[in-house]
């Protein structure tokens, strides 16, 4: 793909090309007429635009991903390889799609997903079963009462052309941004012990899906708020989320945010599916991080976590693992002590309140679990492969239940550091 065709791709956000049959430029779409304005201190806002409908089209040689849209809206065009898969960045909307839609593609677009991928960011991720050059792109507006249409031609091309044009088009959305980074995260200025909670995936990441159709996204913000609203209760604790709503996080900046607020203890909360040979999976699990997965479940879900950028289409980089700085070395290993002496902690009030898998401390090396000198557990609340699992999670009772037995190994991991700052407060 040649670097001149790679510019005018990448980036059509602003005013989009329109054409009837072949493209055409200098115009825009008509203003949203489907849906209701509102008003904010007097002024009419427009509504927010909406994607009503995708489909793929084509076959091996030639495929054709066309989106309905309510208005006019701006879309970045990127790639990233290993696994192939276009990036389709667009301004916050509306997603109004069939449930499963994007579960089954067709040609060169093997499937594709959707999402709130950050505050006032959408993305749609198009998985491809090899490599892909973006032929033409163009906006058919509405007609009578069929809505604005953005089509992507892709034609089949080859893993040379397919990097340059992923590298080229990365770079030129990184130039674009041009935002500086925002100041570090701060806590207030107390004793009290930071603790950062991380429901799972989230945004187009959705996670596991339930025998009964529960998101694993879902129940697991559902339960951190629960805990989240215990541990406050308490007044012993300052709590904070990586994720408040439905918003995807990567699995880095999960971390970044725990070392941002100071955390002294991160705990990450999943509810997965998995099957094992003809044995289902089920009960709590609580996981810390090892270099070697303590047993084929562990692989399995290390790996699935793994899969969580992938599917939200962040480029992925690969991370040393060696470690140069002796004091480095020696925080990380006194911090899996700490972690371990949690989980075991966990363990204990966990199984005089609800049903835990067999052998339920497992390790295996798990991304969100690496940060160096934060104590760090990931808690499987249960299998949603498992529907009498799947009914637990969404149980009311149940959840205030598990919570209550975290927030007591919370403090018991913390009574050795209350204890000592009510000593030194008497002296």
């Amino acid at each position: 793909m040649s670097m001149a065709l790679c510019c005018v791709l990448v980036v059509l956000s602003g005013t989009i090309v329109h054409a009837q049959e072949e493209p055409e430029t200098g115009s825009v779409l008509p203003p949203d007429s489907a849906g209701v304005a509102g008003e904010v201190d007097g002024l009419l806002v427009p509504p927010a635009p909406r994607v009503v409908g995708a489909r793929v089209a084509g076959d091996e040689v030639r495929t054709r991903f066309v989106l309905d849209l309510s208005g006019d809206i701006g879309i970045a065009i990127s790639a990233l390889a290993d696994p192939y898969r276009l990036i389709l960045d667009l301004p916050e909307v509306a997603f109004q799609l069939p449930q499963g839609a994007g579960r089954e593609g067709r040609g060169l677009v093997s499937a594709w997903r959707y999402g709130l991928f950050a505050p006032g960011k959408s993305r749609m991720v198009l998985d491809l079963s090899e490599p892909v050059r973006v032929d033409k792109t163009f906006v058919l507006p509405a007609v009578d009462d069929q809505p604005a249409r953005m089509v992507i031609d892709l034609v089949k091309s080859n893993r040379s052309d397919f990097l340059s044009f992923a590298e080229t088009s990365r770079a030129q959305l990184a130039q674009g941004k041009g935002a500086p980074k925002g100041d570090k995260l701060t806590t207030e200025d107390s004793d009290l012990p930071v603790i950062v909670l991380d429901p799972g995936h989230g945004g187009l990441d959705t996670g596991a899906q339930g025998v009964a159709g529960t998101l694993e996204k879902a129940v697991v913000l559902d339960f951190a708020s629960i805990l989240k609203r215990k541990l406050e209760e308490t007044g012993r604790y300052s709590v904070h989320l990586t994720r408040e709503d439905d918003t995807f996080v990567q699995l880095a900046k999960r971390v970044d945010k725990a070392h941002d607020l100071g955390a002294d203890l991160f705990v990450s909360i999943h509810a997965d599916s998995v099957t094992r040979g003809r044995t289902l999976a089920r009960g709590a699990t609580v996981y810390t991080l090892s270099d070697q997965a303590s047993d084929d479940l562990a692989s399995e879900l290390a790996q699935s976590e793994k899969m969580s950028d992938i599917i939200a289409g962040v480029e992925l980089h690969d991370e040393p693992e060696e470690v140069t700085d002796i004091l480095i070395d020696l925080a990380r290993r006194e911090t899996r002590n700490f972690s371990v002496f949690f989980a075991r902690k966990l363990v204990d009030e966990m199984k005089s309140a609800v049903k835990l898998i067999k052998n339920p401390h497992r390790s295996a090396g798990f991304r969100v679990l690496k940060a160096h000198d934060i104590p760090s557990v990931l808690v499987e609340l249960g299998y949603l492969s498992n529907d009498q699992d799947e009914k637990l999670l969404v149980s009311e009772s149940w959840r205030e239940r598990m919570a209550g037995a975290m927030v007591a190994a919370i403090e018991g991991f913390f009574r050795p550091r209350f204890a000592r700052q009510e000593n030194e407060a008497g002296q």
